[in-house]
């Protein structure tokens, strides 16, 4: 029988994968757009997904009762999600930008670049502790981009432009970094509020300002697309794919961390190579099957161990030291009967010699005796020992 710490280990990384999958979703049917059709429209693709964000769960919100109302989440905290889905939408759309001044060697490799930034945002704003499995394990799975890209360059695949190669390796830069900050921001959310109100916000405000950029930067591409029932359909399947994506990500954040879903998302790349094979005719190397054993096994390693470890003062937690203790709130002392607790109180009765002992605990004995409702014993050594019991 499996454990349930397998089969939580299991689900983790069937739900990763899933989320790659998804994200390949959206890699295949952008590159259908821009190769077939000469579609090249980001920000109105990012809107649409935004705006079935919006649809959904900042409707939830609406109807929502208490602290959980749009209006006080509004009210309390507007401008941090604001900043939060600027900070979204941007990462989003300088990443794309990158594929037309550098090549997809350069966008793979950098893009990995999310994965130490988000480590140490963790660690100063999530309190996150990191042991040494877990460094190990990211190293292992940059190993395993390392030897996709080798593959890449060997079935000459490095696609992309070389028009400004620096200016668009410092866009997957800046991409990684701003995804960075995302993640975390989401990690926090949906562990201490709730994923509804992330999305909610996100849904909302990334709607208007991704709708702003497009009408500034996008709108002379926009009014070019001529538009098919085939464009249609990539339109909708991207926005399904990336509303999918956002919908899903929290629920596996909250899980694990947001370190560990980016990890998973490493093989979005390779699932979007084994589909090009199909439907772009890629050349297939055998490093690319390495590459994904080596990226699972760098992610099962990581969620092998938590990245917290518990607190020693927390009751709560069953391997807590405070959790063993007599008499704490699980485990309390002996009883003496089903429905008491019983308690000690020792009074222990010092003299100079063994005559002077034996009085004081008779006297003792006596004035205890005399009081109602309180049996008593003797202990070793001349202790009077009272035991009460409290009905529970």
């Amino acid at each position: 029988m499996i454990s349930v710490s397998t089969r939580q280990l299991l689900r983790t990384v069937a739900m990763g994968q899933g989320l790659a999958a998804v994200i390949c979703g959206t890699a295949i049917t952008s590159q259908y757009l821009a190769t077939d059709f000469h579609v090249n429209t980001p920000m109105l693709q990012s809107f649409l997904a935004y705006a079935l964000l919006c649809l959904t769960y900042t409707t939830m919100l609406v109807f929502k009762r208490g602290d959980g109302n749009i209006l006080q989440i509004l009210r309390n905290k507007w401008w941090k999600y604001l900043l939060l889905s600027l900070v979204d939408v941007e990462a989003n759309y300088t990443v794309v930008k990158a594929y037309q001044y550098t090549t997809l060697t350069s966008i793979q490799l950098l893009d990995c670049f999310v994965i130490p930034v988000l480590m140490i945002l963790s660690c100063f704003f999530l309190k996150t502790r990191y042991r040494p499995l877990h460094y190990v394990s990211v190293c292992v799975c940059l190993l395993g981009v390392g030897a996709m890209v080798g593959a890449d360059l060997m079935s000459g695949r490095d696609q992309g432009s070389t028009s400004n190669i620096l200016l668009g390796d410092g866009l997957v830069l800046v991409s990684a970094t701003l995804y960075a900050v995302s993640n975390v921001c989401q990690e926090y959310t949906v562990k201490n509020l709730s994923r509804e109100e992330f999305l909610g916000m996100v849904g909302l405000f990334g709607t208007l300002i991704s709708g702003i950029q497009m009408g500034i930067v996008e709108y002379k591409d926009v009014a070019r697309v001529q538009w098919s029932w085939k464009i249609g359909l990539l339109f909708s399947g991207y926005a399904l794919c990336l509303y999918t994506l956002y919908s899903c990500m929290p629920i596996v954040v909250k899980m694990t961390s947001a370190t560990s879903v980016n990890l998973s998302l490493l093989t979005a790349d390779l699932f979007g190579l084994f589909c090009g094979l199909f439907l772009f005719q890629y050349t297939f190397s055998g490093l690319y099957m390495v590459s994904l054993v080596v990226i699972l096994v760098g992610f099962i390693s990581f969620n092998v161990m938590p990245t917290t470890p518990a607190d020693p003062a927390d009751p709560a937690d069953p391997a807590s030291p405070v959790a063993w203790e007599e008499g704490s709130y699980d485990n309390p002392a002996p009883v003496c009967d089903d429905s008491s607790t019983t308690q000690e109180v020792g009074v222990k009765i010092t003299s100079d010699d063994e005559e002077d002992k034996e009085t004081a605990a008779e006297d003792q004995e006596e004035r205890f005796r005399g009081l109602p409702g309180l049996p008593w014993t003797t202990g070793e050594g001349g202790e009077c020992c009272v035991r009460h019991s409290t009905k529970m």
